[in-house]
């Protein structure tokens, strides 16, 4: 009889800047691009990749975590200032990924490393728990701060996760959140020293695909956020259609 411990498959690249990988059914999806974690188009494809993996792994939950100190700087700006088809193109798909991850059939954990700006942040609010870095970091959508309007789809998206005391600020002013503001606006759920945080959104993750009951947690799903992302991709190609970049 063999005796030895199984070794853990190493992490699978679905693109130059996203790994998978599986560990004890959780599937944990990296992004690292080795700067600031813009959300290009190859980027979005591979978590695009890994979330189809982890569905057709089953497994029990999702943590999608950043590099040390970036999380994401959202969407790639050499991309939305190239045009304005180039723009709503890019910003299309992530706002498809969005909405995906809000009604994900599986619970989604993140492990905010660092930075979440613009559609960084826009992706705190759609996931169930966020684990946020401590430290010197910023969060919450800049949009309007550089040039861009804030479009619908993120406003709704935001609306049902922040606060109502803190939404003016957060998505019309701009406010751009320390970890600690963060927690206080519904940006994050917990924040933890930076190395910890992947480890936390893990056991976090490994908690929830234990205790909770997949079949419910389904139906549940589809009952709390079912009707507003349908809300969300019927209205996209008009949000797109309105969307602009001020040069």
């Amino acid at each position: 009889m063999n005796d030895m411990p199984a070794v853990a498959a190493p992490p699978e690249n679905t693109s130059n800047t996203v790994t998978y990988l599986l560990n004890e059914q959780i599937a944990i999806i990296t992004v690292d691009d080795g700067k600031a974690n813009a959300l290009s188009h190859e980027t979005l494809g591979g978590i695009e990749s890994a979330l189809d993996r982890a569905e057709t792994d089953s497994a029990l939950a999702v943590v999608i975590a950043g590099r040390v100190g970036k999380f994401s700087a959202g969407f790639d700006l050499g991309v939305m200032t190239s045009g304005p088809e180039q723009a709503r193109e890019l910003l299309g798909r992530g706002a498809e990924l969005g909405i995906r991850i809000l009604e994900f059939s599986r619970p989604v954990v993140l492990g905010v490393t660092g930075h979440a700006l613009a559609m960084g942040g826009i992706l705190l609010c759609c996931a169930d728990v966020r684990i946020g870095a401590q430290g010197p970091f910023k969060l919450g959508l800049n949009e309007v701060r550089i040039g861009m309007p804030v479009p619908a789809f993120a406003a709704e998206i935001c609306r049902d996760r922040l606060s109502p005391r803190f939404f003016t600020r957060a998505i019309q002013l701009a406010h751009v959140h320390s970890p600690d503001e963060a927690l206080q606006a519904g940006f994050l759920d917990e924040v933890v020293a930076p190395e910890e945080v992947v480890a936390r959104a893990t056991e976090v993750a490994a908690d929830l695909g234990a205790t909770l009951h997949a079949g419910p947690f389904r139906m549940t799903r589809t009952t709390l956020r079912g009707a507003l992302a349908q809300q969300l991709r019927e209205n996209l190609a008009q949000d797109l259609l309105v969307f602009s970049v001020e040069q």
